[in-house]
């Protein structure tokens, strides 16, 4: 098996943004899409989960406690001391250094979000590809995609439609 990919796969907006500022996801949730969008082919080459706290509180909350990715290793970043659980470990380490661990062999490293997180490992160019399901809604205002840094030129891979979702894949030209 090569070199494990660190993948972002995240539900976006028109105008980019990943929820709106009151954390809302409704919107994602009430397009029309197509089966699952694609999600369970993409889950099934998973085998680690990367995300932050506020996404990790967001999950629990939304699933009434019930952690959805069991089987899959998770690390959950966060800046407050947390007792790992039997489906997460919590850490505070640098992104370079927990995936440079995890980066040997295996499947696919997602990186779930929020956008600290994605703009952490964006900024340290630990993201292979990115996988975006755009939805035809514009929310005006809302929580980015991706903070302010420094230009990344990617490379095109495929396009696919869901119902009202487009999925755009692209990869790194490192």
């Amino acid at each position: 098996m090569s070199k494990r990919k660190v993948v972002l796969y995240i539900g976006i907006s028109l105008d980019g943004y990943i929820a709106t500022k009151d954390d809302s996801l409704e919107w994602l949730l009430t397009t029309p899409g197509s089966g699952d969008n694609g999600f369970g082919e993409f889950y099934d080459t998973v085998e680690t989960i990367i995300m932050g706290r506020r996404t990790y509180d967001w999950i629990m909350e939304q699933e009434h406690g019930i952690f959805p990715y069991v089987g899959k290793e998770c690390y959950v970043y966060t800046t407050q001391t947390m007792e790992d659980t039997e489906h997460v470990k919590f850490t505070s380490q640098s992104p370079d250094h927990l995936i440079a661990g995890l980066k040997k062999e295996g499947k696919k490293i997602w990186i779930v979000g929020g956008s600290q997180i994605i703009d952490l490992v964006r900024k340290k160019n630990l993201i292979d590809e990115y996988i975006l399901s755009i939805a035809p809604v514009i929310l005006g205002e809302g929580i980015p995609l991706f903070c302010e840094g420094e230009r990344e030129d990617l490379v095109f891979d495929k396009a696919r439609v869901f119902g009202q979702f487009l999925e755009v894949s692209y990869h790194t030209s490192k």
